[in-house]
């Protein structure tokens, strides 16, 4: 039993120690991964962003807003004599040229009433005749003929001559009332719906038109602007007509291209806006009357401009801000003072150098002092509605 007690204790010892053996080895073969590991790995990971430079060019400022399509003439075509209509002669939407007919009215009394004048006349000028030979007669009588009876003579062929010149007034009247049964366009236009229909009574004093028509070459748009670029677009005015797009409401479609026309005469006051006209010639008929577009007006444009994609500038509750990339790959942040934003770029007036690179894509990952990794972003920021801060 003394033996034995010795070669347990050994047997104990060599457990422990191999035991501790490989438990070291575990221990040290874990800490070697996690140095491998953290070797492999960076501190913190990049974040992906897409970038644009800030650049310095011109930039064209424009005005933009809704505005309502007119013709540029609009006539509610109505008779002028009192009748029954015989005929219509045109097509609802149809587009008729100025002289065309478009309606006849019972023309027979009219045509009494000129021809029972034109018989006057003829009477008259029988008369006038007759005077006259009388008179031509007396004169040659000389001394034999009363001077009394003579001077009655040429005073009764001086009143058959201006009653022959009322019946030549009358016959004008007369024929132009006749003229008048024919209801003709006074403008080549569209017309629109007809008001009455064959076998209707028509008279003068009827406010109800037989049809309206309206000029659509060229078309007139009626829009607003704010009484503050009033000056520059008196401005721009004076240089030559400012150019003016209809597009659709949307602002995604251009409906046409036309120039500035007027600017009315009075702001007005309880808007703080001022009433424009542009005309546009309309040739493949994109504009029509009553229809509401947007308008674009160019009316300056602004020299060496630090300009960025809109994208870039961000919103908050302490104002705009946009994250430009250091030398070091690092995110900062900077406040911005932006003038315009049109066409997808903005016009930064303060917060911003040409030359620097701002995050357009991707910031809500990034804070001030993040790592990133960028990628160009596409320099065409694409067409979007134009909106002026």
């Amino acid at each position: 039993m003394k033996k034995s007690r010795p070669i347990l204790w050994v047997f104990l010892i060599a457990a422990v120690a191999l035991a501790g053996y490989f438990g070291w080895q575990r221990f040290r073969g874990s800490e070697g991964t996690k140095s491998q590991i953290a070797q492999k790995a960076p501190a913190r990971a990049a974040i992906p962003v897409s970038v644009a430079p800030v650049q310095k060019q011109d930039f064209d400022v424009y005005l933009t807003g809704l505005g309502t399509v007119q013709g540029f003439n609009t006539v509610q075509v109505r008779t002028r004599v009192d009748g029954q209509i015989e005929k219509i002669a045109f097509t609802e939407g149809q587009i008729v040229k100025q002289g065309d007919l478009l309606a006849q009215i019972d023309p027979r009394p009219y045509q009494a009433v000129l021809d029972q004048a034109k018989a006057k006349r003829a009477q008259d000028e029988a008369n006038l005749a007759n005077a006259d030979l009388d008179l031509q007669r007396y004169t040659r009588l000389g001394e034999f003929a009363t001077r009394q009876r003579t001077d009655t003579q040429r005073s009764t062929v001086a009143q058959l001559t201006a009653q022959i010149a009322a019946d030549e007034a009358a016959i004008a009247n007369a024929q132009t009332q006749l003229d008048y049964t024919q209801v003709k366009a006074p403008i080549t236009g569209v017309a629109g719906l007809r008001q009455v229909d064959i076998g209707n009574i028509v008279n003068a004093s009827s406010q109800t038109p037989i049809v309206t028509i309206a000029q659509i070459e060229p078309i007139a748009v009626i829009f607003t602007a704010p009484e503050e670029q009033l000056p520059y677009i008196n401005q721009g005015q004076k240089a030559g007509p400012l150019t003016v797009l209809a597009m659709t409401t949307d602002g995604k479609k251009t409906l046409a291209e036309g120039k500035l026309a007027v600017i009315n005469n009075q702001v007005d006051s309880t808007s703080g806006t001022i009433r424009l006209k542009a005309v546009f010639e309309n040739k493949n008929h994109a504009l029509w009357p009553g229809q509401s577009v947007s308008t674009r007006l160019r009316v300056r444009t602004l020299k060496d401009a630090t300009v960025v994609p809109d994208d870039a500038i961000q919103h908050s509750t302490n104002g705009l801000y946009a994250y430009t990339v250091n030398q070091d790959n690092k995110a900062e942040l900077r406040w911005v003072k932006v003038g315009y934003s049109i066409d997808g770029r903005s016009v930064v007036d303060e917060g911003l150098t040409p030359g620097q690179q701002v995050i357009t894509g991707g910031q809500f990952k990034v804070q001030p002092g993040s790592l990133v990794t960028t990628a160009v972003a596409s320099s065409d920021p694409g067409q979007s509605k134009v909106r002026q801060e």
